[in-house]
């Protein structure tokens, strides 16, 4: 399908040794928006009426005038509102509403100036104050935008068949990209989400990625990299619906990089459920790399479900690599190497393939992680490099 500047492509993905997924991939590429598109600058003004040549001056009013089919588009430049962006209409299947940088250029929405930023030690955030963009919409494209110092950086609450596509969510006081509720077939792809810390809450609860305390079928991750957030890289606690998340990567995530007074952060790569009490949620992580965080790698959290593990690997986390002690899981082909524990397994999984089944002693082809954790790809992926896979050329562990 061909809809203006995006071009929407349905297409079988296949990394290395991993079954075919079927996926809607979104391509933005430099062409002129559809005529239905509204402007925003930093110079603009909201009496405008949004064209390339008279754009709007805020988000917020591009927002409240798009309808289906429309697409904002945002120059480059810093805005840094009082309230945050509410997004509280849909698009719809065919015509979905789209938000993006303009032809590469660097925006950046700043949410410095909005309340509960940082909010009191122990204090509440009200809901629609969550996030730089707060999203109760279904079909968006969100694409190309960096969001930093929000009360949370994007907060979804019962969104749905929307795509977080190529976004940097950093330095937020809170999670950088929480979605929760009734929220199903959204797709984050390429995501960049690092340095959110919760002061209030000591960093117990500032993830780079949630999605918790909800349900909702067909959400996908995939090409994100969680790092240096104050309490997990990614978080599932207490969603009740199996998520897919393929060809990502978590690292330094639960150091208390600020200074925070009683520090509470968790400091895994991958959690994967949990709750009081633990629901079972049938989550499936394929081709990704935890190191370096301060406890574990990848972990059921007390999750009782059919979680399913293939060709992940652990290296260097300060816990365990590989913690699937209360789950009845299923893992293939991982590489655990260098954590305090490699493995714990309840009495209920299973697998085959992997490390700590094949024995002997582990050495990389390569240790340095500057290619995957510097610059993404022209198409927003994670580069390819030779890092933390086997020197043997075995058939384990991620391949990135």
């Amino acid at each position: 399908l061909n809809a203006g500047a995006n071009t929407i492509r349905l297409t079988p993905t296949t990394a290395a040794g991993l079954p075919n997924i079927d996926h809607l991939d979104v391509e933005t590429g430099d062409q002129p928006p559809p005529a239905n598109a509204l402007y925003v600058a930093t110079t603009g003004d909201d009496t405008n009426p949004g064209t390339p040549a008279s754009p709007l001056r805020t988000i917020q009013r591009a927002v409240d005038l798009a309808q289906p089919g429309y697409t904002i588009v945002i120059r480059g430049g810093t805005y840094a509102p009082s309230t945050n962006i509410q997004i509280l209409k849909n698009g719809t299947p065919t015509q979905p509403i789209t938000m993006r940088n303009h032809d590469g250029e660097k925006v950046i929405l700043d949410g410095e100036n909005m309340p509960y930023t940082p909010g009191a030690v122990g204090s509440s955030i009200p809901r629609p104050e969550r996030g730089a963009i707060h999203i109760e919409g279904d079909w968006w494209r969100l694409t190309g935008l960096e969001i930093i110092h929000g009360p949370y950086g994007i907060f979804g609450l019962d969104t749905n068949n929307t795509v977080f596509d190529r976004l940097i969510t950093r330095d937020n006081y809170e999670s950088g990209l929480h979605l929760q509720g009734a929220s199903g077939n959204n797709q984050i792809i390429n995501l960049d989400a690092y340095g959110n810390r919760d002061p209030r809450k000591n960093g117990e609860s500032a993830d780079g990625l949630a999605i918790k305390e909800g349900s909702g079928s067909g959400n996908v991750v995939r090409g994100a990299r969680l790092w240096n957030n104050s309490d997990d890289g990614l978080d599932f606690w207490m969603f009740l619906s199996p998520i897919t998340v393929e060809s990502s990567v978590a690292w330094g995530n639960g150091f208390n990089r600020w200074n925070l007074p009683g520090y509470t952060g968790d400091g895994n790569g991958f959690k994967l459920g949990g709750g009081d009490p633990d629901p079972p949620a049938d989550h499936v992580i394929r081709n990704s790399i935890a190191f370096d965080n301060a406890v574990g790698g990848f972990i059921d959290n007390g999750n009782p479900g059919r979680l399913t593990a293939d060709r992940n690997t652990a290296w260097r986390n300060g816990g365990t690599g590989f913690d699937f002690a209360d789950s009845d899981s299923t893992l293939t082909r991982n590489l655990s190497v260098a954590n305090a524990t490699q493995v714990s397994l309840g009495s209920s999984s299973s697998g085959s393939g992997n490390s700590w089944n094949l024995g002997g002693t582990w050495t990389f082809a390569g240790t340095d992680s500057g290619t995957i954790t510097g610059p993404r790809a022209a198409d927003g992926s994670i580069p390819s490099s030779a890092f933390l896979r086997p020197s043997n050329g075995a058939d384990v562990g991620a391949r990135i």
